[in-house]
C-alpha cells in the first residue's frame, strides 16, 4: 500500500473515530446504555486502527507520523483509556439496572466527550499543522481539549437530569464556580502564551539553515548583478540576437478556438529560439502592455545568475514600456523552454511562455522530422490539438515533449515503437525501444522522444486524447493508432530505464543535506495568514534561505507529506535522482531540473554547487509557489540589491 493510500486511511479512522467518540458521548446523555455500548466498542476499535496506521506510517519514515507520535496518539491514548475505564462499566450498570450515582456516571459521559475532543484535536493538528510539531502548538492543542471537556463538564447535565442547573452540573466533579474559572483562565493563559510563540514561529526565523555545513564567512559580497552572462560566443559560435515583445493579442489556437492572451510577439507559444552549441544567445525582451511586469526565465538553464529572470531577485521586472537584455552562451544541447517569472501563476497560464532549443555542434545522427510539442491548456483543452506532420515511411522523427502547464501530463505514443533519448534537455545513456507505454511528465518537465516514421500514421495522445498526428503521407486514414485506448498502459519508470554508468557524484560524501517536508498548513505567506502550501511547516518569504557554499555537494530529501503533486524545481542546477521511496535509480544516470514528488513519496537528488548565486528551488505547479511553497538557495558570499516582493507573490493588476 503507497503512503498516501496509509495517509488517507489514518485520516479516514481518525475522522471515524472522533465521530464515534462523541456519538457515545450524547447517547450516553440521552440514558441510551445499549447504544452508547456499541458505539465505545466501535470508538475503541477505530483507535486502533489509527494506532496500527500510525505504527505502518512511521515506517514510512518520521517525517509523516511526528505530531500524531509525539502529540496525537499520546492525548488520545490517554483519554480513551479512560473513557474505557469509566464510561465502560457504567454503560454495563446501566444496562443491568444497578443503581445509578451521579458522580461517576458524570464522569464518564465527559471521559467519553473528552476522547472526542482529543481524537477531533489530533486530526485538526495533522490537518492544519502538520510537520514539525512545535511547543506552542502542543500547548494550543492540549489547552483547548482541556478548556473543552471543562465547559463540557461545567455545562452538562448528570445522566437521568431533567435540568440543568449548578448542583447539578458540578455533581460528583467537586469543581466550584471559582474553581472552573481559575482552571479555564490557566487554560486561556497557556493557550495565549502557546499561540503569541506560534505566531512568532510562523512570520519570523532564522534567515538561512545550513545543511550540516559551515556557516556564512565574513568575506566581502559579490551581487546578483554582477553575475551576468559573457559578451563573446565560444570559438566556432556566433551571436543570435532575437527580439521578444510582451503584449496582449487575440490568438486562434491549433484547435481553431479564439482566446485573449498574453503573448510573446503575438503568438502563442512565444518564437522558437534556437542556436547551436558555443552560440551566444542575446534576448532583448521589451514589455508593451503587460501590467505589472514581466520577465523572461530560462526553465532549466543553468545560465548566470543575473539571467535568471526572478524579478526581485535576479532582476527588477520588466515594467510597460520598459526592456531587458538577456545574454548567455548556449553550453548546453537540448529540449528547454522560457517563461516569465513575475506572478508567474497568472502570467504563464495566460500565455507568456516559449521554447529554447539548442542543437549540437555536430550531430551524428540527425533527424529527418524535429518537432516541438509545448503542451499548454487553455479553458480545459490543450492547445496542441489539431496538429499534424507528414513524415515518409522510414524516416527519423524526434518529438520534444514539453508540459507548460502547472500540473502533470501523460502522454502516450500511439503506433510505432519508441526511445526516450533526453529528459530535461539531457540525454541518457543506452536508452532501449519501448512500445505502449506512457510517459509521465513534470510541470515545466521535458522528454525527448526518436522513432523511425512507419507506413502507417503515428498519433501523439496526451491525457488520452489525441492531439498529434504523423503521417507518412498526406490525407492518410489514421489507422489503427485513433482506435488505441492508452489509458491503461503502463507509465515507463525512468530509475530503470536505460543503461547505468557510474557516477562519481552518486557516491560521493554530501558537505551538505537538505530536507523539505511539502505539506498543507496555517502559515504566514507574504505577511498574511493562509492555508498554505508549506515547506518545513513555514510559507515564503519566512522559509530560510538554504546555505551552500560553491563546490559544495548537496544532497535534498523531498518529503510529500500532503495529498497533492508537488513537482521539484531548483534554478540554476541540475539534480541527479538518487532514489525514489527507497527504490535506487539504477537505468541511466537520470538528471532532472523538475522531479514529480507524488503524495507519499520521499525522493533523494543530489547536485554539486557550481553556479554561484542566489536561486529560487521551489514547487513548479505555480499556484502552490503563489500559495507559499518556494524558498532560495544561497551561495555564500552572494548578495542582491534587489528587494521587491519575489515573482509568485507579484499581484497583476486586475
Amino acid at each position: 500500500m503507497t503512503t498516501a493510500a496509509l495517509t488517507v486511511f489514518d485520516h479516514a479512522w481518525a475522522l471515524l473515530g472522533a465521530a464515534a467518540w462523541l456519538a457515545a458521548g450524547v447517547t450516553a446523555v440521552r440514558g441510551r446504555a445499549r447504544a452508547g455500548l456499541v458505539l465505545l466498542g466501535a470508538a475503541l476499535l477505530l483507535t486502533l486502527a489509527k494506532a496500527v496506521s500510525v505504527a505502518v506510517l512511521a515506517g514510512r519514515g518520521w517525517w509523516f507520523v511526528q505530531e500524531k507520535v509525539l502529540l496525537g496518539m499520546p492525548l488520545l491514548g490517554v483519554t480513551a483509556l479512560a473513557a474505557a475505564v469509566t464510561a465502560g462499566p457504567m454503560l454495563l450498570a446501566r444496562i443491568a439496572g444497578m443503581p445509578r450515582r451521579s458522580g461517576g456516571e458524570k464522569a464518564g459521559v465527559v471521559a467519553l466527550f473528552a476522547a472526542g475532543y482529543a481524537a477531533v484535536a489530533s486530526f485538526v493538528t495533522t490537518y492544519l499543522v502538520g510537520y514539525p510539531l512545535t511547543l506552542p502548538t502542543a500547548l494550543i492543542t492540549v489547552g483547548l481539549v482541556v478548556a473543552a471537556v471543562l465547559l463540557t463538564a461545567r455545562s452538562l447535565p448528570a445522566p437521568g437530569a431533567e435540568v440543568v442547573g449548578e448542583a447539578v452540573s458540578n455533581a460528583g466533579m467537586g469543581l466550584s464556580r471559582r474553581g472552573f474559572l481559575g482552571v479555564a483562565g490557566g487554560v486561556v493563559a497557556v493557550g495565549a502564551t502557546g499561540t503569541g510563540a506560534g505566531l512568532s514561529v510562523l512570520t519570523s526565523g532564522a534567515a538561512h539553515t545550513l545543511g550540516g555545513g559551515p556557516g556564512p564567512s565574513r568575506g566581502s559580497l559579490v551581487s546578483v548583478a554582477d553575475l551576468r552572462g559573457p559578451d563573446t560566443p565560444a570559438p566556432g559560435g556566433v551571436r543570435r540576437a532575437y527580439g521578444v515583445t510582451a503584449r496582449k493579442a487575440a490568438v486562434r489556437l491549433p484547435s481553431g478556438k479564439d482566446i485573449d492572451a498574453w503573448t510573446f510577439d503575438g503568438a502563442v507559444p512565444g518564437p522558437q529560439l534556437s542556436a547551436t552549441q558555443g552560440d551566444l544567445l542575446e534576448v532583448r525582451l521589451v514589455n508593451q502592455d503587460i501590467d505589472g511586469g514581466v520577465t523572461l526565465h530560462w526553465h532549466g538553464y543553468d545560465v548566470p545568475c543575473g539571467e535568471d529572470g526572478v524579478p526581485g531577485l535576479s532582476q527588477p521586472a520588466v515594467a510597460p514600456g520598459t526592456a531587458f537584455v538577456y545574454r548567455f552562451r548556449a553550453d548546453q544541447v537540448g529540449t528547454y523552454w522560457y517563461h516569465t517569472h513575475y506572478a508567474s501563476h497568472v502570467g504563464v497560464r495566460r500565455g507568456l511562455y516559449g521554447v529554447l532549443v539548442v542543437a549540437p555542434r555536430t550531430d551524428p545522427d540527425p533527424a529527418d522530422l524535429d518537432v516541438v510539442v509545448p503542451v499548454h491548456t487553455f479553458s480545459g483543452g490543450a492547445a496542441v490539438a489539431g496538429v499534424e506532420h507528414v513524415a515518409a515511411a522510414g524516416a527519423t522523427v524526434r518529438l520534444r515533449l514539453i508540459n507548460t502547464d502547472s500540473d502533470p501530463r501523460r502522454f502516450a505514443l500511439a503506433g510505432t515503437p519508441f526511445r526516450v533519448v533526453a529528459v530535461d534537455g539531457r540525454d541518457l545513456h543506452g536508452p532501449g525501444e519501448t512500445s505502449r507505454t506512457a510517459l509521465r511528465v513534470a510541470a515545466g518537465g521535458r522528454r525527448d522522444l526518436v522513432f523511425a516514421m512507419p507506413e502507417t500514421p503515428v498519433a501523439l495522445f496526451v491525457d488520452g486524447v489525441a492531439a498529434v498526428w504523423l503521417r507518412p503521407q498526406p490525407g492518410a486514414s489514421d489507422g489503427a493508432a485513433a482506435g488505441e485506448d492508452t489509458a491503461g498502459w503502463p507509465e515507463l519508470d525512468l530509475l530503470t530505464y536505460g543503461t547505468s554508468t557510474p557516477v562519481p557524484l552518486r557516491t560521493a560524501p554530501a558537505d551538505r543535506h537538505f530536507t523539505l517536508v511539502l505539506d498543507r498548513g496555517l502559515a504566514m505567506v507574504d505577511g498574511r495568514p493562509a492555508f498554505a502550501q508549506t515547506v518545513n511547516g513555514l510559507g515564503h518569504p519566512s522559509i530560510p534561505d538554504q546555505l551552500v557554499t560553491e563546490g559544495d555537494i548537496v544532497r535534498f530529501t523531498v518529503v510529500n507529506r500532503s495529498l497533492e503533486t508537488h513537482p521539484w524545481h531548483l534554478h540554476g542546477h541540475p539534480v541527479l535522482i538518487l532514489s525514489r521511496d527507497g527504490q535506487q535509480s539504477s537505468g541511466s544516470p537520470l538528471w532532472m531540473d523538475t522531479f514529480d514528488v507524488r503524495p507519499g513519496e520521499v525522493w533523494e537528488v543530489v547536485f554539486q554547487a557550481t553556479n554561484r548565486g542566489i536561486w529560487m528551488n521551489h514547487c513548479h505547479n505555480l499556484p502552490h509557489a503563489d500559495q507559499g511553497m518556494m524558498l532560495r538557495l544561497r551561495y555564500d558570499g552572494v548578495s542582491t540589491p534587489f528587494h521587491g516582493a519575489h515573482a509568485a507573490g507579484h499581484r497583476h493588476p486586475s
